[in-house]
């Protein structure tokens, strides 16, 4: 049979953890405790760390008998005593012991909890996500805390992102209505009380109420918007929201129906490496949906098409060499003004907004303006263009780790560079313009000159170039070949775990022209 589900308070309580101070599970109880204002005593043969002075620590080997006299003595005195409450973290070695901790704590009426033994707990800890005041908490009965943790994180996604506000609202304006209205208080102290409400849909008379019907009419409109109104516009209420009857007795409807006032919204999209294929829904549904698009200069046509050109403003960043900065100034500018005109605008960025875009900047300064950007991720070409290149980025006893890195810092200066790792894949974004000075300073830094490497240039689109070659042979080759940007260098023995044929004898480089990525039908997700 399921448990009883409740949430606890355990502000100024003592409680106790029980452990080897070797187990991790110990620091986390101890971490999550305190942060729900628990005093906290460890007791064991060494301490937990880290600590923090927060633990108070009584050393004492693992016996029942050392044990539950702790139990007895190191709690508060308002309670006799005893602790709180107990966690048990021992290892399986000390089941006897855990037994006879249990059967202690029940015969004492102290809540007990012990780590992998739902059948040793009086109490379960549940996976809990919290947003100011709100909470939720998943259990599955102890039969996996991962699984529970999975869940929680499906249900924190399908929450409004501003959760807390919309409690914290509802709360703020519970609270006026009861002390202007001069109403005891309702629901709200158990939440588990609302499933019993009645009175939700009652008739409520527009006309001749009396003294004490229109003291509960605001209270009930609240109680209704809150039930039907869309979740992330709660948030939004005000006390003049619930206000109308008192002053416009003969309004049909109740204000939050009405249209918020109009506010531009600003977007900063990823548009991935460049094939439409490789766009999200959420970038498609931001680019169709906008009312101006501030594209970067490399976002490639057969993603500009997708702009409605009818209604929407396209306006193409002017970032060329040594204009970069006022470029960028100016989007920020275009941006602004279209936001303060209460347009939709999305910025849209090459590959991710995050993976050397700028979009932590941008974010800033919209947000500095007052319009919160929404992100949409986008497929960065760093992790894309060695799949498009049949390169396996990581590959057991090959490659256990991956590194994006920049080959321009700001104002163009060279960033510090790795050092060289044989077990990484090392991918360098905005290299190839100097590719000739660079990797002397690779090489200088001890990287493999037989590194295998490729140059990967319009990944995804039509015209994708693959240039695969090694370390000290690769500037050779791109002074040979030309630049065809965007492109950039994967570095790492990976490069050769599919294609892994030498070179030919009279050649230094190999040469692999297209993609086929544009020649998958997405008519039918574009109507």
């Amino acid at each position: 049979m399921p448990g009883l589900l409740t949430c606890q308070n355990t502000a100024g309580e003592t409680v106790l953890i029980v452990g080897t101070g070797t187990s991790q599970v110990s620091a986390m109880r101890a971490q999550t405790l305190r942060a729900h204002g628990a005093d906290i005593v460890f007791a064991g043969p060494q301490p937990i760390s880290p600590t923090d002075g927060a633990v108070r620590f009584i050393e004492t080997a693992i016996d029942t008998d050392k044990v539950t006299a702790i139990i007895a003595s190191a709690g508060r005195e308002a309670v006799g005593g005893f602790v709180d409450r107990v966690f048990v973290t021992l290892p399986s070695a000390y089941s006897e012991t855990k037994q006879r901790l249990y059967q202690y704590c029940v015969r004492n009426r102290v809540p007990i909890n012990t780590s992998d033994s739902a059948q040793l707990s009086t109490f379960t800890l549940l996976s809990t996500f919290a947003q100011g005041d709100f909470q939720f908490g998943v259990t599955t009965g102890g039969k996996g805390c991962k699984l529970a943790s999975r869940i929680k994180r499906e249900l924190a996604s399908a929450l409004p992102a501003n959760i807390g506000d919309i409690c914290d609202t509802v709360g703020a304006l519970r609270q006026r209505l009861q002390q202007e209205d001069g109403l005891e208080g309702g629901d709200g102290d158990n939440d588990d009380d609302a499933v019993t409400t009645s009175k939700l849909n009652e008739l409520v008379h527009e006309f001749g109420m009396t003294p004490d019907q229109k003291k509960l009419q605001r209270t009930r409109w609240l109680s209704q918007i809150v039930e039907y109104y869309p979740l992330a516009r709660l948030a939004q209420l005000s006390i003049d929201d619930l206000t109308v009857a008192y002053t416009q007795s003969t309004r049909p409807e109740p204000a939050p129906e009405a249209a918020p006032m109009a506010k531009g919204s600003i977007a900063l999209v990823g548009a991935g490496p460049g094939s439409v294929a490789l766009l999200t829904i959420g970038a498609m549904h931001a680019i169709q949906s906008a009312d101006i698009v501030l594209a970067d200069k490399l976002v490639p046509q057969q993603v500009l098409d997708l702009i409605p050109q009818q209604r929407t403003e396209l306006f193409i960043a002017r970032k060329f060499p040594g204009n970069a900065e006022a470029a960028q100034q100016e989007l920020l500018d275009r941006g602004l003004a279209g936001l303060e005109q209460n347009l939709k605008v999305v910025r849209l960025k090459q590959g991710d907004p995050y993976i050397f875009g700028r979009g932590g900047e941008e974010y800033n300064f919209f947000a500095s303006k007052g319009y919160t950007p929404t992100v949409i991720p986008g497929l960065t070409s760093a992790l894309a263009a060695p799949v498009l290149a049949n390169i396996p980025a990581t590959h057991r006893e090959v490659a256990d780790q991956v590194l994006i890195c920049t080959g321009t810092g700001r104002r163009g200066a060279v960033p510090q560079l790795p050092e060289f790792v044989p077990s990484r894949t090392t991918v360098f974004l905005m290299t190839l313009h100097r590719i000739v000075e660079f990797i002397p300073q690779l090489l200088e830094k001890g990287w493999d000159p037989q590194l295998p490497v490729v140059v990967a240039e319009r990944a995804s689109s039509p015209d994708q170039r693959v240039i695969r070659t090694t370390l000290s042979q690769v500037a050779a080759a791109m002074e040979a070949c030309g630049s065809r940007p965007p492109g950039l260098l994967i570095t790492g023995y990976a490069c050769n775990v599919i294609y892994n044929k030498p070179l030919p004898d009279d050649q230094q480089w190999v040469v692999e022209e297209g993609c086929n990525l544009d020649s998958i039908d997405l008519s039918s997700f574009l109507q």
